[in-house]
């Protein structure tokens, strides 16, 4: 496929990781840009932590763990085998290989380097072309109310896995924060050929960007076709809690719900055939197999994407 430009990519976790992963194997390496989600990132036993940009860089880096979705293939796990016999916290669990990765990026960042650069240099020598920079370079980090109060987002997703009901999410810090340069350089860039929004969670995985200051702003005015691919087939959720964050924050269980949500955001929208019914109003809606299971279905899904928004340049 010939390039059709600039394409931006908005990227959560592992399902946003798989279709990032398509598009970088039929563009360009230097038209795509990856923004990643950074609301998930933490400190946790002194390090920074950062889950979505490393989940995305080790998936373009062929590193990524297979069988957990997240980490890094033919991991070890001496240091947590250790940390649990020294009565250390072992419920977030970090690889030895993986471990290394923080320890990293934690002294650039107490040095002064920004997290751009941080991930622009791990990106390099982990032999990854196009670009991946995270939302921002400020500190803006998820939060969950439940039935019990706020709970930090990390708590709620892994050492109580995703048990307590979502009443309510904040983005703390976003209203402070300032947008990726590069995001919003591309954004008004005359070569912009589409905006994707990957099949992550929209809760938890785009609004934190979008809460940005001026990125919603900048997506509805860019001339490009913003497409969003939906997380949800058939009623269920591929990965995670998208399915049961959006029932307990009152919402049907559906592909029609996540482009509701969205709302005058997305100009296309990409569901599977089972969904190929929804939504009646809204973006135009492009049916697909949107099941990742193999390298040939991100390949066909980002095909898919890019074919959509070229109709909606039409």
């Amino acid at each position: 496929m010939s390039s059709p430009g600039l394409v931006v990519a908005l990227s959560g976790g592992i399902g946003g990781a798989k279709l990032v992963l398509g598009l970088s194997r039929v563009l360009p390496p230097e038209d795509l840009l990856v923004v990643a989600n950074t609301g998930d990132d933490f400190e946790h036993l002194g390090l920074s932590i950062s889950p979505d940009i490393d989940t995305v860089a080790y998936t373009l880096s062929g590193l990524a763990n297979p069988e957990l979705g997240w980490g890094r293939r033919d991991e070890t796990w001496s240091f947590m085998e250790t940390l649990g016999a020294l009565g250390g916290e072992t419920w977030f669990r970090l690889g030895d290989r993986d471990l290394a990765l923080h320890v990293e990026r934690t002294r650039r960042l107490r040095a002064g380097d920004s997290l751009t650069a941080i991930t622009a240099d791990v990106c390099a020598r982990l032999g990854i072309a196009c670009r991946v920079v995270p939302m921002s370079d400020d500190p803006v980090r998820t939060r969950v109310r439940s039935e019990t109060g706020w709970i930090d987002f990390q708590d709620y997703f892994v050492r109580q896995q995703c048990a307590p009901v979502v009443r309510e999410l904040a983005f703390a810090g976003a209203e402070a924060a300032r947008p990726q340069p590069a995001l919003m350089a591309a954004l008004s860039d005359p070569r912009l050929a589409a905006v994707v929004i990957c099949p992550s969670n929209p809760f938890i995985s785009v609004e934190p960007i979008l809460a940005i200051p001026g990125v919603r702003a900048a997506l509805l005015a860019c001339a490009a076709p913003v497409i969003g691919v939906s997380p949800i087939i058939g009623g269920r959720a591929v990965k995670g809690p998208t399915a049961k964050m959006l029932a307990e924050l009152g919402l049907e269980v559906s592909a029609a719900s996540v482009a509701w949500r969205y709302g005058d955001l997305l100009d296309g929208y990409i569901v599977d055939h089972a969904d190929a019914d929804a939504p009646a109003q809204g973006p135009r809606v492009f049916a697909a197999e949107t099941l990742m299971t193999t390298l040939a279905d991100r390949e066909a899904l980002a095909r898919a994407v890019l074919d959509a928004a070229a109709t909606l340049r039409e």
